[in-house]
């Protein structure tokens, strides 16, 4: 059998290495933009480089036991971290990355944020960096990790060096995902204001990556790629989506894109990250008074620029601009963004099944891939992300994200009671029987798990309900 794996392990080792050559021989990000005449100014990544010739360090992270630091690189020059060296340096402790390296020549390293108007969790109100090893998934093949920005998390550099100020043209993408977000501010990646604080309409130009719907009306429930201009998350001049064909955007991995000229257009973007190109969700006037653009030199991940620390995401990488990319550009760097294969690592896109409604044919889905208590159980197309797997356990639970549980909203037994997740607790509230006659009942209401109304579309509630026989009653699991 040794002998058998020999051959093995060498191909393996072949392809990995054929793997990272494939990348580091491939016009990367920068290089595209850089082609386009519109060059990176600030490039962040702890996944890989984002030019062909890059060598330098991803990223730093610090560990508990000693307090010590250690760069993180890459494979070799144009290619994938390095993730063995963060295995090592952090095994049997807690690691936190403390700076996110430009691999661009301005040096705009991010560290963590000192803080704002809006206090962080840290020291002396400072943001807080993010845990090492909580986002592992794999590039290219290889072994990485990502920022998973939790609540307070925050990286910034104030007075980055040749970054667009004033109504200089700037360009912005990032790839990130549909798997952990909120409606709170902000999630940001771009430019905000030295001060943290806020100065004013038209300070900032950064990426917004959530579900908030800042002033209202919102078709859809998210996620959206918005535009953070500085008191108000844009999806249009005007302010809130009312486009039905951009109800949200639900992708393991999806590239988020926003350009601004600075006087008179700026434009929103989403693609998939894993497969093909992208979706234009609004490319007009800037909103009123926001024209001309006052951008200031700050660069910021994970707050707003105020510092607002509740938003959250998982950052992988991401690029600021001089200049107002064309669109073959960025169509280029979308293609070079799903060809690097990411894929969540630890089963969290593949571990459970999918429930699917007999009436709908669609999933049961946890509303805007939150992970918060109470978040509504809802229909939604199936994807095959993660806030769409179920895992039967032999305590009768339904788990979700392996520690949330499909709950009867305050333990109700009556018609009517919504169904929601809350973090797994064993009552009998949160017990359910997977009948044979397709149905799926509570143990506390022996009430049947129902679609609304008997409602089809997108959105629509789950509910308990007397067992009728209905097809909104009706459940498949499937892989």
């Amino acid at each position: 059998m040794m002998a058998a794996l020999v051959p093995l392990a060498v191909l393996l080792a072949g392809t990995a290495a054929s793997q990272t050559t494939a990348q580091a021989a491939t016009s990367l990000p920068c290089d595209i933009y850089a082609t386009g005449g519109t060059p990176c100014v600030a490039a962040h990544s702890t996944t890989r480089a984002l030019f062909g010739a890059y060598s330098g360090p991803l990223y730093q992270v610090q560990r508990a036991s000693d307090r010590g630091y250690r760069d993180i690189g890459l494979l070799e020059a144009g290619g994938y971290a390095d993730a063995s060296a963060q295995d090592s340096f952090c095994a049997n402790t807690s690691c936190t990355i403390t700076k996110i390296y430009d691999q661009t020549a301005n040096h705009n390293d991010l560290p963590i944020s000192w803080g704002g108007f809006w206090k962080g969790p840290g020291p002396n109100g400072s943001d807080i960096g993010a845990d090492a090893k909580a986002l592992p998934l794999t590039a290219g093949g290889h072994p990485v990790y990502g920022i998973k920005s939790t609540q307070g998390t925050g990286y910034r550099i104030d007075n980055a060096k040749n970054v667009p100020t004033g109504s200089k043209p700037e360009g912005i993408y990032m790839v990130t995902s549909s798997n952990y977000v909120d409606q709170w501010c902000c999630f940001d990646y771009g430019s905000g204001e030295n001060s943290h604080n806020d100065t004013g309409n038209a300070t900032m130009n950064a990426i917004y990556w959530g579900t908030a719907c800042w002033f209202g009306g919102c078709t859809g429930t998210g996620p959206w790629v918005e535009a953070d201009l500085e008191n108000g998350m844009y999806h249009t001049n005007t302010g809130s989506n009312k486009d039905p064909n951009n109800s949200g955007v639900h992708y393991p991995f999806v590239s988020a894109w926003l350009k601004n000229n600075g006087t008179t257009n700026f434009t929103l973007k989403y693609g998939n990250g894993n497969s093909g190109g992208l979706t234009t969700t609004y490319s007009g006037a800037l909103p009123n008074g926001y024209s001309p653009m006052k951008l200031e030199s700050s660069i910021l991940l994970g707050t707003g620029g105020d510092n607002s620390p509740t938003g959250q995401g998982y950052f992988f990488e991401g690029a600021v601009t001089s200049g107002f990319p064309s669109d073959a550009t960025e169509n280029a760097v979308q293609a070079n963004i799903t060809s690097v294969g990411y894929s969540m690592s630890g089963g969290s896109t593949t571990g459970g099944q999918q429930i699917v409604g007999g009436q709908s044919g669609r999933c049961l889905d946890v509303t805007g891939v939150s992970q918060s208590n109470g978040a509504q159980v809802q229909l939604w197309d199936c994807n095959g992300q993660n806030n769409q797997r179920w895992t039967s356990t032999s305590g009768k639970q339904l788990q979700v994200y392996g520690n949330k549980c499909l709950d009867a909203y305050g333990q109700g037994t009556s018609n009517g009671t919504q169904v929601i997740i809350w973090d797994c607790n064993g009552q009998t509230n949160q017990q359910w029987n997977i009948n044979s006659n397709g149905t799926i009942t509570g143990v506390q209401s022996g009430l049947c798990l129902d679609a609304n109304n008997a409602a089809t579309a997108n959105g629509t509630k789950i509910i308990l309900w007397a067992c009728n026989g209905g097809a909104n009653q009706q459940w498949s699991r499937r892989n």
